[in-house]
């Protein structure tokens, strides 16, 4: 259930992204918000990171993290280009959908790389499907933001 609603949340975002065009990709959600542009970049970001935190390999695109985690929007010059960070998004989620799906219903419950063994003993919700739970929610938050770009015009 739970990856049946991180791939649901994929597909919506995917056909959203898919509608929205890269000149409103430039645009703020709303008024000094972050614009599509970043948000796209966040999550493919967030969701490369993804992959060494639940020890599914390396992250594929680390040059994503200082522009798109570490730093706010507008603060960065020049992004990627639309895109480019379209490709990457795509490439990012394929790869995590199929190492997801390798995965066995037992290794759910095993501990994310940020987290000791010994801590992992004490705090065991502190597992991978934790980690799938809320980037779920995340993806749906920022997918709330960038709807608000198709709305606007």
């Amino acid at each position: 259930m739970v990856i049946d609603s991180w791939q649901s949340q994929l597909n919506l975002t995917n056909t959203l992204l898919g509608k929205l065009t890269d000149e409103q990709l430039m645009q703020e959600v709303s008024p000094s918000r972050n614009r599509g542009i970043y948000l796209l970049g966040h999550l493919t970001a967030v969701h490369d990171l993804m992959l060494p935190l639940l020890r599914l390999g390396e992250v594929m695109f680390p040059e994503l993290r200082p522009i798109f985690i570490d730093a706010p929007d507008k603060t960065v010059d020049p992004l990627p280009p639309a895109s480019q960070l379209r490709d990457k998004w795509q490439k990012v989620n394929d790869r995590l959908m199929t190492e997801i799906r390798n995965l066995l219903p037992g290794d759910w419950f095993t501990r994310h790389s940020n987290i000791s063994e010994e801590d992992f003993r004490k705090e065991p919700n502190r597992n991978r499907l934790n980690v799938l739970i809320s980037r779920t929610n995340h993806l749906s938050y920022h997918r709330g933001q960038l709807v608000l770009l198709q709305v606007k015009n």
